[in-house]
């Protein structure tokens, strides 16, 4: 089936045989009675038909299968009678933007099955991880939640990365003050993509806290410190989240700070041309009044005295202006 992108037998950290969905009631047969054999399915947008055949085979609760069908859950943690189900938010970068899937995993006593939702990673790397350190894979299906939490958390890395570089070009043009209306917008973008990646990551946090501190089912002591490991991954993530959300909102109050600045200066320098352009306004205003009696109109030389003046006081007004940076 294609949406089956992975189905084996494990046992004592080695990969026994590839096992198929049809023939998954044989396989349970052969896990049920032997400790350390477990089968591990890899299922990727399953339709109602396979997720039926794998609920029946392991008993899966209905809750869990049908928050598995219908994806668009919360990152929890829940338990049914000896066996856990957890949801997970993935991320990936899809040209330049973030785009968000999910994965629920079901573990119990013989059985993990993972389902994959929207952007994802494909787990087959965490598969052959698992399987070439098998005395790691020993340890049962606990260990392979791990390795799926773990390289689900470890993937917002490179995500957050690229998003770190971007929100540096950004600050670089904001500061050289060549930012335009496109980059303020995407700096907005930038802050919503990093706050709905903050809320997708941050419950797993406490995800790892409930598998360490409570009795959950399939957990084991030696096992702890790898769920402790992931915790303080989903940490940095929420660190480096909250820092690049910083710098934007740093990059909008200095954008906002140019802008005032840019218009103070327009201001000063329209605030001197008016001032200089006020001179000869006032004069060829008073001159230009239909008096008969006014002084120096029948002087020869009162046209070029008042000229001389204009000139000289708007001379002086620009050289004044000037020299204080209005203009």
């Amino acid at each position: 089936m294609g949406s089956v992108v992975g189905s084996a037998v494990y046992q004592s950290g080695r990969r026994v045989e590839d096992v198929e969905i049809e023939r998954l009631d044989l396989a349970c047969e052969a896990v049920a009675p032997e400790p350390g054999r477990f089968v591990w399915i890899g299922l990727f947008e399953p339709d109602e038909e396979v997720l039926a055949k794998v609920q029946r085979r392991f008993g899966l609760h209905d809750l869990a299968v049908e928050d598995a069908h219908n994806a668009h859950q919360r990152p929890k943690l829940e338990t049914y009678g000896d066996s856990i189900f957890v949801v997970m938010r993935t991320a990936q970068l899809v040209e330049g933007h973030v785009r968000f899937g999910e994965t629920h995993i079901f573990a119990g006593r013989g059985h993990v099955v993972t389902v994959r939702h929207g952007s994802s990673v494909t787990y087959a790397g965490v598969r052959g991880r698992c399987e070439r350190s098998p005395h790691m894979l020993a340890l049962g299906e606990i260990f392979v939640v791990y390795s799926v939490m773990d390289f689900i958390v470890d993937n917002y890395f490179p995500v957050l990365h690229a998003l770190e570089t971007e929100i540096d070009d950004l600050e670089d043009r904001v500061f050289k003050q060549r930012s335009t209306r496109a980059d303020i917008e995407r700096i907005y973008e930038l802050r919503h993509e990093l706050m709905t990646i903050r809320r997708a990551i941050h419950p797993i946090g406490e995800v790892c806290t409930r598998m360490m501190r409570f009795d959950a089912p399939l957990m084991e002591e030696r096992v702890q410190p790898y769920f402790r490991d992931v915790q303080d991954h989903v940490l940095r993530v929420v660190e480096l989240i909250d820092g690049l959300r910083e710098l934007l909102t740093s990059a909008l109050e200095a954008n906002l700070l140019f802008a005032s600045l840019r218009q103070n200066e327009d201001m000063r320098r329209f605030a001197g041309w008016a001032a200089i352009l006020a001179v000869p306004t006032a004069l060829a205003g008073i001159y230009g009044m239909n008096f008969e009696d006014m002084p120096e109109l029948k002087q020869p030389w009162g046209y070029p005295v008042v000229l001389g003046i204009i000139l000289a006081i708007c001379g002086a007004l620009y050289w004044r202006f000037r020299r204080a940076g209005w203009i």
